[in-house]
């Protein structure tokens, strides 16, 4: 099948690659000319485990190619998937302005027959919304179809998410439309779900804030395990046997951010507002994330006072491991507190360096490893999960340090385990 997929990030560059490997002519197409360049000669904007390879291999095989030129991708494919982006607002609700602007390019290009594809992440009534902006602008007599296939990718298993999905859900307007999608996806042999358009626009949403929702439980229940003597990944354990409720995303820390949680959960927020349905419970969600970094510092504060003049030391940049996305991530709101508390701080990350210097400059000094970060350091503050991070040698951080202090946002490490090591180990939810 011919396939066109607009937008070149996280979501664009892997459907693309994914459904080229699967054996479909793809475009991908971009109106960053300096991304198209780079991809063109192999060189990836993102990290993303296994990417490039995939990425590398079909451009070889002549199934995947890049351009700017949305006019000539969308009158050579069947099926064209927006795949650009859609943040926040200031007050939450979704800029569909890109959304808008790649409709208006379609509905100018489309000289036949085509389906819609809605990939990137947006509110329900998006369907119709893209509908009508193509139907209103068209230069040809063409009919078309829209259809929501929402994605369910996370950053660093992207590829294998894409390959092996725990579900495929197809919003579309009739079963014919159905019926082409099926067809797209067929080789993967994973669960199908057919629903109408804005049955699948919320799918993804609410599956989001679930999970956030989640995320934000067990961090109230941490805080109260704190106070009360529990230990928080003894009750997650506890409540994890419960085939109703299961262990995964509770593991209590910092919070969620990236690119999706946080974005997805206000997004919603706006929508229930709407329709005139109250959104306390995700304002609750949301509330409890955004106090979760300055409670983290104040701990910090309380064991370091006076924090003026310390050093530290901060392991982990990206918001998660095996990605180098710095999109709302705990390091900057962190770095930010910190500093303006007179901190000198020592960053390091095994992925991100180059994205956050972008953002941080010289507000921070940059190193090696984890064992340069913790030279000369007041303390060190576990931010982001590596598995690098986990198999440190301890023995070695804690001869580095000026003193053996590790503020654990992660709960990496065993408590007994740092105790006997002779760490001053505080994390979260733990005794």
């Amino acid at each position: 099948m011919n396939v066109c997929v607009i937008g070149t990030g996280y979501v664009g560059l892997v459907t693309g690659a994914v459904f080229a490997d699967l054996g479909n002519d793809v475009i991908c197409v971009d109106n960053d000319k300096e991304k198209i360049t780079r991809l063109k000669k192999g060189v990836m904007p993102i990290y993303e485990p296994g990417l490039e390879e995939m990425v590398q291999r079909n451009v070889s095989d002549n199934r995947l190619r890049f351009t700017t030129d949305i006019a000539e991708a969308v009158k050579k494919s069947e099926v064209i998937f927006i795949a650009v982006g859609t943040p926040p607002k200031e007050n939450g609700e979704t800029d569909l302005s890109y959304i808008e602007a790649v409709a208006k390019e379609i509905a100018r290009s489309i000289d036949r027959y085509k389906i819609i594809v809605n990939k990137s992440t947006v509110p329900v009534g998006t369907g119709d919304f893209v509908r009508n902006i193509i139907q209103t602008n068209k230069q040809r007599d063409v009919d078309f179809d829209v259809v929501s296939n929402p994605e369910f990718l996370r950053e660093g298993s992207a590829i294998s998410d894409s390959l092996y999905p725990e579900r495929i859900v197809i919003g579309a307007p009739n079963q014919n439309v159905a019926m082409a999608l099926l067809e797209l996806y067929a080789p993967l042999e994973r669960p199908m779900l057919i629903t109408d358009v804005e049955s699948a626009e919320m799918i993804k949403y609410a599956s989001n804030a679930f999970l956030a929702m989640k995320i934000s439980f067990v961090n109230f229940i941490a805080d109260i395990c704190e106070k009360a003597g529990a230990d928080i990944t003894q009750v997650v354990k506890g409540m994890g046997y419960d085939s109703r409720i299961g262990s995964a995303f509770l593991q209590a820390g910092l919070g969620f951010g990236g690119s999706c949680f946080p974005k997805d959960t206000l997004s919603l927020i706006q929508t229930g507002r709407k329709f005139h349905e109250p959104p306390a419970l995700l304002e609750a969600v949301i509330a409890i994330n955004e106090a979760r970094i300055s409670g983290f510092v104040r701990r910090i504060e309380k064991r370091l006072n006076p924090l003026s003049g310390k050093v530290i030391g901060i392991l982990g940049l990206a918001f998660k491991p095996n990605t180098d996305d710095m999109r709302d991530a705990k390091s900057l709101e962190i770095i930010a507190l910190l500093r303006n508390k007179g901190v000198t701080l020592k960053v390091y990350d095994p992925i991100a360096m180059d994205n956050a210097k972008s953002l941080l400059g010289d507000a921070v000094a940059y190193c090696r490893n984890a064992y340069e970060t913790a030279h000369g350091a007041d303390a060190v503050v576990v931010v982001t999960d590596w598995n690098e991070f986990k198999l440190l040698n301890l023995d070695k951080l804690k001869q580095e340090m000026k003193q053996p202090i590790i503020f654990d946002g992660r709960n990496i490490y065993s408590p007994e385990r740092m105790k006997k090591m002779g760490f001053e180990y505080i994390s979260i939810g733990r005794r």
